[in-house]
């Protein structure tokens, strides 16, 4: 019986200690945040951009063009897209003959109105 007792209380002691570890050592959330920098943000309404979400997909891709590097010239009708600078500068050509360059940083939308292509002229 004594076994019995000192087996429980053995159990018993070592579940408190496991929990009691495992309540120390767990991380609490943050009440506030820390380090966070969240930028202007850029959007687009695609009430008009696209018909139906039906066998449409959302992608989000990362487009590295080498210094002196080029896109052909393509439309972004039924593909709206938002954009953002990681690293240098892309110049952006537009169908009707503006020229706007896209510093590092810098976000921007491009909708079913918008034919153009691009370069990097820089050396990033």
């Amino acid at each position: 019986m004594m076994h019995k007792r000192m087996a429980v209380a053995a159990v018993a002691g070592m579940a408190l200690a496991f929990a009691v570890g495992v309540a120390v050592g767990q991380n609490s959330p943050p009440a506030e945040n820390k380090g966070v920098k969240v930028g202007a943000p850029t959007f687009l309404d695609l009430t008009e951009e696209i018909d139906s979400v039906a066998g449409r997909q959302l992608r989000m891709r990362v487009v590295t063009l080498e210094p002196g590097g080029a896109v052909a010239m393509h439309s972004h009708k039924g593909r709206p897209t938002v954009a953002y600078a990681l690293q240098g500068t892309l110049t952006e050509h537009l169908e009707n003959g503006e020229v706007r360059d896209h510093a590092e940083g810098e976000t921007w939308t491009e909708d079913r109105n918008t034919t153009h292509w691009a370069e990097n002229r820089g050396d990033k």
